[in-house]
């Protein structure tokens, strides 16, 4: 893909192009659901699955810092400011916070994207480089805003995209509950719920008070490691093929609260 912004044919051709990579590459995973999530990237905004702009992970599409920046390119982005917000910052304990203004035009008000990294929150193969995700997060969140795009960035989680080859067993033991724990690889239970309720637009509350009905105790972190990870499975699948019906069955979570005395 160009740096400029492609007809309606390139695009087609492209879309193409994408999906038939898509399918080669994950063919298993893929769903109808994914394929046309895919497409509609691919005619909104122009990313190439080939050029690396999109990833799946999963169960759901990830934007690139390198696909936002040649959509900055092809959308004639004015340009980027980024600050280090100093009063934020800890070098000691490797905390960055940066902000970043993107302009989309010479007139652009900016629009204004924040990022934080350190130890806690960013993977252990970039240990060290906290400083460099800040900011590129913080770009990456400002870019979104500015081109209307509600993905999350991969850049912008914390844990390292695992490819589709199983991990091995972890040897270490788990707390009781090991909601929190990290496998090689793998996203902590808790990242993979937020990113859940947050990709499908879901109400945090309800889906713990679903969590615990599910598991059958009285709060999600009284449940076992294995409950938990069962639950963010169904809930993916039926987020991805039935959400409205999802959605019923949360509200009647909420109606439950009401009443409650």
């Amino acid at each position: 893909m160009t740096n400029r912004i492609p007809d309606i044919n390139e695009l087609d051709i492209l879309m193409r192009q994408n999906i038939r990579l898509a399918r080669r590459c994950a063919a298993r995973q893929l769903g109808t659901v994914a394929i046309d999530r895919l497409r509609d990237l691919t005619r909104t905004f122009g990313f190439s699955l080939g050029l690396g702009d999109v990833h799946y992970l999963n169960g759901g599409w990830y934007i690139t810092h390198s696909g936002l920046m040649r959509l900055s390119r092809r959308r004639r982005c004015a340009g980027i400011r980024v600050q280090q917000l100093r009063q934020f910052c800890d070098p000691v304990m490797g905390r960055w916070v940066f902000k970043a203004t993107v302009y989309t035009s010479p007139r652009s008000k900016g629009f204004v994207g924040f990022g934080d990294a350190d130890p806690s929150n960013v993977s252990s193969l970039v240990h060290g480089a906290e400083m460099r995700v800040a900011e590129t997060r913080a770009v990456n969140r400002a870019l979104r805003k500015a081109y209307g795009i509600g993905l999350c960035s991969v850049e912008e989680l914390g844990w390292a995209p695992s490819s589709n080859t199983p991990a091995p067993p972890s040897q270490s033991s788990t707390s009781a509950n090991g909601n929190n724990s990290h496998h090689k690889g793998q996203p902590r239970l808790r990242d993979r719920l937020c990113l859940l309720i947050r990709q499908h637009q879901l109400d945090a509350g309800l889906v713990k008070a679903y969590a615990a009905d599910y598991c059958g105790t009285a709060t999600l972190r009284e449940a076992s490691r294995d409950m938990v990870e069962a639950f963010i499975n169904d809930l993916a699948e039926r987020a991805a093929k039935d959400r409205s019906g999802l959605i019923c069955q949360l509200n009647s979570y909420a109606k439950s609260q009401e009443v409650a005395p």
